[in-house]
């Protein structure tokens, strides 16, 4: 296997982006609560520095935090006990602690050879390898970055490579939400516009109770029509539909349309 190296320049990107705003935050904006539940700009970034730190074989916090009521899932509550360990922390002492640890992280991943990315590890997805994992944190640095623009009013970095990846592992679940969750009918097809930042255009059928990915589709049962950032926040989870509906636009079956819309949820 060789080096995954456009991966690695795409987090690489998105760390210094993300450095480049949080070095400017005040103690009010680091404790400003994000769309993730119970989560403030400073837990998202004890959160990436976490995962980071695990990465790099540092053990983990043996602290327990008392408050799991936003855990769904043993990956959230070993994120819960992570980030609980510092919310006493100033942010300017998470950052240093981030700046840290992204050093680190920066050397192994530019100096690393091919077995380090090739090795197996369990991956949020199942059993897979470094290189698959990279994949998955490039989505969920990008995304958190997001998370903490939105909150903080300074949209950027919404059309960078990492973003065109990080939606490119959003699509694949077209399909399935189309299909299985919101239960489009046979002979039904779909249209998604996506239109920037990153722009996509998918059309999706749905044939002997199966939706898939189709080339074109002259006249389509419903078309969907948003923005990128849009498009991402509801398939992480952070905001829903219909309270999104003045960044949508619909033509055709409306009732398909607000059933897919209610099903974007995808996030790992």
């Amino acid at each position: 296997m060789t080096r995954p190296t456009n991966l690695i320049e795409m987090l690489f990107d998105v760390w210094t982006s993300l450095d480049s705003l949080l070095v400017t935050l005040s103690e009010e904006q680091w404790k400003t609560m994000t769309e993730c539940p119970g989560w403030t700009v400073q837990d998202t970034l004890s959160h990436l520095v976490s995962s980071e730190k695990g990465l790099h074989g540092e053990p983990p916090t043996s602290h327990r935090a008392s408050d799991l009521s936003n855990v769904k899932n043993p990956i959230g509550e070993f994120n819960e006990h992570e980030i609980d360990a510092r919310r006493a922390h100033s942010g300017a002492t998470v950052f240093a602690e981030w700046r840290e640890i992204e050093a680190k992280r920066r050397h192994m991943l530019s100096t690393a050879g091919d077995d380090y990315f090739a090795r197996e590890m369990m991956t949020p997805t199942g059993p897979g390898t470094f290189a698959d994992f990279l994949h998955i944190r490039v989505m969920d640095a990008w995304v958190h970055e997001q998370d903490i623009r939105r909150v903080l009013g300074t949209s950027g970095n919404d059309g960078c490579p990492a973003a065109e990846h990080s939606l490119g592992r959003f699509v694949r679940s077209l399909p399935m939400v189309i299909g299985k969750r919101a239960k489009a009918p046979d002979g039904s097809t779909v249209t998604i516009h996506v239109t920037g930042p990153v722009s996509r255009t998918m059309h999706v059928a749905t044939t002997g109770g199966r939706a898939s990915f189709v080339d074109d589709t002259d006249n389509p049962s419903c078309t969907i029509s948003m923005d990128s950032n849009t498009y991402v926040a509801l398939c992480c989870g952070r905001r829903f539909w219909p309270a999104v509906g003045d960044h949508v636009s619909i033509s055709g079956d409306a009732d398909l349309a607000g059933r897919i819309l209610g099903s974007f949820n995808v996030m790992i």
